[in-house]
Order: C-alpha cells, then structure tokens, then sequence
C-alpha cells in the first residue's frame, strides 16, 4: 500500500525501484539473508528487477522502507500482508546487519500494525522464524507475539531448510 507513516525515529515508506542500491545492502548480505525464505541477491540490478515487479496500491500489502529521520538513509524493508484464508496479518522485515539491535524493527512494526488498525480490522498477526534467529523471536515477543507452535520452513530456492516458531498475537478490540 502507498502509505507513509512517521515514528520516533522512522519514516516509513514505500521502496521504489530507485532503492534498489540501498536495499541490496541487506538483499546481498548473507547475515541477513540467513534465515530468509528468499535467496540471497547477488546482483543489485536483480533487487532492482524485484522492486519493479511488486504492486504498491495491493491494500492487502503493507510493505515498506525503514528510513532513518535523522539521515534519510533507507535501513530496511518489512510490513504485513493480510492472508484471507488465515484471517490474519503476516508479518516479516530485513534490516541492515550494522542497523541490528536498535529496536528499529520493532518500532516500524509498531506503526505500521497501528496504521493498518486505523483503517482496517486487525484480528491478528502472525509470524515465523528460525528457531536459531533469537533476534527475530525478540522482535515478535516485544510486539506482545507468543510462540504457537513449531514449524519449518524452506527457502524458495531450495538451498536451506529451516526448523521454526510460529508466533502469533491476537487482537481484542
């Protein structure tokens, strides 16, 4: 969706083809890569060639940049998108390696859970993770998600597979 959300330390925003250098600095990084269901760019032409093909008016697609108020620097990329047959919002986000652990996640998480609530219902959200990934299951635990199950998980490419948590957080009003 085309929104733009301000918080504390964010402006989140859509990322646009023009983006692509920056996004390929976590979309090339094989830490952050890790335990993406997405194989690793090697290429920032290909980001670019992602970018170009997403549509950004989907109203069921919250996907944006994480953009630093302080420097305008886009650090990071990740939103909801609503699954009908769940009814729920799933969720999922990438920032760049030497951007972890400032709580920006969490934070653009927050205003964008809080956006889509402004507009939309919200009867819950979902997540998964690697097992492995602590900082990912910190992230959806601060978003007051709790663990509901195990799971696993593939990347798309087929180069990994993953045993997981599945995370979850229920809306009441």
């Amino acid at each position: 969706m085309r929104v733009t959300i301000e918080t504390e330390r964010l402006i989140l925003r859509p990322v646009v083809p023009d983006d692509y250098e920056a996004a390929f600095k976590w979309c090339g990084d094989p830490n952050v890569n890790k335990y993406m269901i997405y194989p690793l760019y090697t290429k920032a032409e290909d980001v670019r060639t992602y970018l170009e093909s997403r549509n950004l008016d989907d109203p069921d697609n919250y996907d944006l940049g994480f953009t630093l108020k302080e420097t305008g620097e886009l650090i990071g990329q990740g939103g909801l998108v609503y699954v009908p047959e769940k009814d729920a919002w799933t969720i999922g986000y990438n920032i760049r390696a030497d951007q972890w652990g400032h709580g920006y996640a969490v934070e653009a998480m927050e205003g964008i859970i809080k956006e889509i609530r402004k507009i939309r219902p919200v009867k819950a959200i979902i997540g998964e993770f690697a097992e492995e990934n602590n900082k990912s299951r910190r992230v959806m635990e601060k978003l007051g998600m709790h663990c509901v199950g195990d799971h696993e998980y593939e990347k798309m490419d087929k180069s990994a597979k993953f045993k997981s948590k599945l995370y979850r957080r229920d809306f009441t009003d």
